[in-house]
């Protein structure tokens, strides 16, 4: 036994003395040809991509380092943490993992090259995250997590009551730059894992440089033992099941049929009807004022209609209500508040010749390919939400309708974090020429836009997503008993001809 302990023991030193001897040499021409755009020559952040990135790159040579495993007020991070950021990358930032790139000796030499900006070559941290007894998940683990990250606004301050991020208040980091706090529901957002160990990880060493505290420093009035940041760490981690995950084999929106009215509010009972379909939203980058600096990254759409109408509705985690005029907006925003919106996107016809398949150009389409915008907007504080309707063939070229047009009303609320916009369309227009004609059964192509006014969001700079379908299912009941009635009566007139017919037969040749 001993021997085999002893082995494991030299095989690990040995892995971790491995992990410490990258080649700073060979580092530094992995690093000018791989990362040197965003982190620059010097290491600094300050590379010629930076500004069009949220969140700036990581500067090097202040080497703070967030995302780490060594004890809070111990600056210098392992090798480990270093490797595994390049292997992993960091998601929802524009650092990538390099593990299909990259050998493990070519990462190895980064994690040597990088810690010289810093002038922490030589240096070792003296104390690790102490994780103590892992507390399995469970329901009571989870209930005393809820508690804990509640009571005294600990965690809610800034994640929110339902852990969206809708912050209180404005946050920065240490070098300025805008700060969000994480949005707990969107777990694949999370830049070093979900896993309750990693979130563990978090609470424990806090964030370096952000508004993020260690719950383990103890002066903090909010610190918490190792057991409640175990409970906290499996109560952060069950919130990814209340975010709306995107499923890319999934597209598209499937309208479910019902009787009688269609809900006119978000909070309608009806809706639970409705199946819901996650996109991703992206920064407009392709048209002039160009946006690079996002902070909405999904959207979850729901759809319902009746004999006469078909109702959407559109929701999505916006951390700020936008409404112009209104204090605490204000506080919150960038320069140049504006209201937050949506908008979704159909075309005006759908070609049934199988020859001119197109779809119109994703952008407010095109000449040959015009579409329909339906638009909502949050209003002010002395205004009231805003409706609208247009047809564009391009940006350039955009036609203003009245609403009622097309029977199109829009109204929204917004709770907790989430904005859930409900629109409501004719399905028959009385300007056929000018709306689309909305029938069961076909794939109508449809795309979204979203604005969020305190990140300075208007015109062409939003988020937005590529095309997908539209598609209202025909009632399961009615059709097929139907046509089981006509077959059924075929058959019946069928047996009855047959019948009279061999009657005839058998008269004529008995006489």
């Amino acid at each position: 036994m001993r021997i085999l302990i002893t082995l494991f023991l030299s095989l690990f030193l040995a892995g971790q003395s491995w992990a410490a001897s990258g080649n700073k040499d060979k580092g530094k021409t992995v690093y000018e040809k791989r990362c040197l755009m965003c982190h620059g020559v010097e290491g600094d952040g300050d590379g010629s991509a930076a500004e069009r990135l949220n969140p700036p790159p990581r500067d090097f040579t202040a080497a703070t380092y967030k995302y780490k495993t060594t004890y809070f007020d111990d600056a210098v991070p392992n090798d480990d943490d270093l490797y595994r950021m390049i292997k992993d990358g960091m998601p929802g930032t524009a650092m990538p993992g390099w593990a299909d790139i990259l050998s493990e000796q070519d990462m190895w030499d980064l994690v040597a090259y990088i810690k010289i900006f810093g002038e922490i070559e030589e240096e070792k941290p003296e104390k690790q995250v102490d994780y103590g007894t892992q507390v399995a998940t469970s329901p009571e683990s989870i209930a005393k997590g809820k508690k804990l990250f509640l009571d005294g606004d600990r965690c809610s301050e800034c994640h929110g009551t339902e852990g969206k991020g809708d912050a209180i208040k404005k946050l920065k980091d240490d070098n300025g730059a805008r700060t969000w706090p994480r949005n707990l529901t969107k777990p694949w957002t999370f830049r070093a894992s979900n896993s309750p160990k990693d979130i563990y990880t978090r609470i424990s060493g806090g964030i370096p440089s952000t508004q993020m505290p260690s719950f383990a420093d103890p002066v903090s009035k909010k610190k918490l033992s190792i057991e409640d940041r175990w409970h906290v760490a499996n109560y952060v981690a069950s919130l990814g099941a209340n975010g709306k995950v995107v499923d890319p084999a999934n597209t598209v929106i499937k309208a479910t049929r019902i009787d009688g009215g269609l809900p006119t509010t978000p909070e309608d009972e009806k809706w639970a009807q409705a199946p819901h379909t996650a996109f991703f939203l992206v920064p407009q980058i392709i048209d002039k004022q160009r946006f690079f600096k996002p902070t909405n990254d999904t959207i979850s759409v729901k759809a319902l209609y009746n004999g006469k109408s078909i109702v959407l509705q559109l929701e999505w985690d916006d951390r700020t209500k936008s409404i112009p005029g209104d204090d605490k907006a204000k506080s919150l925003s960038e320069a140049g508040l504006t209201p937050d919106g949506a908008a979704v996107q159909i075309p005006l016809s759908i070609p049934n010749d199988p020859n001119d398949p197109e779809i119109p150009y994703f952008l407010m389409g095109d000449a040959a390919h015009p579409v329909s915008l339906w638009r909502w907007g949050s209003g002010a504080k002395s205004k009231p939400q805003t409706v609208g309707l247009a047809n564009a063939e391009g940006r350039g070229s955009v036609t203003e309708r009245k609403p009622d047009e097309a029977g199109l009303t829009a109204k929204g609320s917004y709770a907790n974090g989430t904005w859930r916009v409900v629109m409501t369309r004719s399905l028959k227009t009385k300007e056929a020429g000018k709306d689309l004609q909305i029938s069961e059964g076909r794939f109508i192509p449809i795309a979204f836009q979203a604005w969020d006014g305190s990140n300075g969001e208007a015109g062409s700079k939003h988020t937005l997503t590529a095309w997908y379908w539209l598609q209202l299912e025909a009632p399961a009941g009615s059709g097929p008993i139907l046509w089981a009635v006509i077959i059924a009566l075929l058959i019946l007139v069928a047996e009855i001809w047959w019948q009279r017919s061999a009657n005839r037969r058998r008269m004529e040749e008995g006489s």
